[in-house]
């Protein structure tokens, strides 16, 4: 029965790309990427810094020219996840955006508050079971919904700053958004993979600007290395994919520089001192297609600090 549930959940969320019609994948507004999260009992709370960037406005055969732009977007999230009961979950992502844009010799910044999102989850199973003998297997399942409020400034001049610009710089989206997820974990004593399932419903704002629905999924194969009885060490590896389809505007028409899909590969690292936790990664892109290939991401980078009580 639970390989069905989850066999389910898997058809239904990768069928979803070609539902979509939102950002730029991973950059701009509306990011919340999940990775392993920190072993807590009972709720914890963090600090992380993630740094992402764009190259826009790139010409036919992906040429760079005097128009193209760069583009750097970091923030800073207060996070943190509390367990009510044995069944029932919330998570909580404050973030602090901070835009850098570099055109035509000009340069362009603005920071503040981004786009608050609450994650709420259920806990559909949490079995352990011996195999092989003395292997322990544990693997767990959460779904859940999210709510995105508009509380980083939206301006929509910004988006026409540049003619043919995608509107990625942003500090937040203006408008209310929804989300569908899941989290699988399954691991044989200390090796295991963590599965994050993302589906983003977002809604018209007040300038009757839409952004797409965004698919993300991220996928992390790790391994736990017990140092000292209270220190563990956990190397993990992976895959990222995003997709985004295309916003829509005033007129109700699509926006053709924006929207696409990328493939990105994953390496990092997480080490718990008892009750405190820091890690990071790294991400780089295998495969993309952003915005009918005007727009190519570049790396990306994230370290974190927990504290679990």
């Amino acid at each position: 029965m639970q390989r069905k549930i989850i066999l389910a959940i898997m058809v239904i969320l990768l069928k979803a790309p070609a539902l979509l019609a939102c950002d730029i994948c991973g950059c701009g507004v509306g990011s919340y990427y999940l990775g392993i999260l920190p072993e807590f009992k009972k709720r914890f709370i963090g600090i992380r810094y993630q740094h992402k960037g764009l190259t826009t406005h790139i010409g036919p055969d992906g040429n760079i020219s005097y128009l193209s732009s760069d583009e750097n977007y970091q923030t800073i999230d207060i996070w943190g996840a509390w367990n009510l009961g044995k069944k029932f979950r919330l998570m909580a992502f404050v973030p602090y955006n901070i835009n850098q844009r570099a055109s035509e010799g000009q340069s362009y910044y603005k920071s503040g508050l981004g786009d608050i999102a609450l994650y709420g989850y259920y806990k559909l199973f949490d079995k352990r079971s011996p195999i092989h003998g003395n292997k322990l297997l544990v693997h767990s399942l959460w779904l859940g919904g999210g709510l995105k409020l508009p509380t980083g400034v939206y301006n929509p001049l910004d988006k026409n700053t540049v003619q043919g610009s995608q509107n990625s710089f942003q500090l937040g989206t203006g408008s209310v958004d929804f989300s569908l997820n899941a989290m699988y974990d399954i691991r044989i004593q200390d090796i295991g993979m963590n599965t994050n399932l993302n589906y983003k419903i977002n809604t018209a704002n007040k300038y009757d600007y839409q952004y797409g629905n965004k698919f993300t999924l991220n996928w992390l194969a790790y391994y736990k290395i017990r140092v000292q009885k209270k220190i563990v060490l956990a190397p993990n590896a992976g895959l990222l994919y995003e997709s985004s389809g295309k916003d829509l505007n005033k007129y109700g028409t699509t926006v053709y520089e924006s929207g696409g899909s990328s493939l990105m590969g994953t390496l990092g690292a997480e080490i718990s001192f008892g009750n405190f936790g820091i890690g990071g990664n790294f991400q780089a892109p295998i495969k993309q297609d952003l915005a009918e290939g005007t727009v190519r991401g570049k790396n990306r980078a994230l370290i974190q600090m927990t504290w679990s009580f």
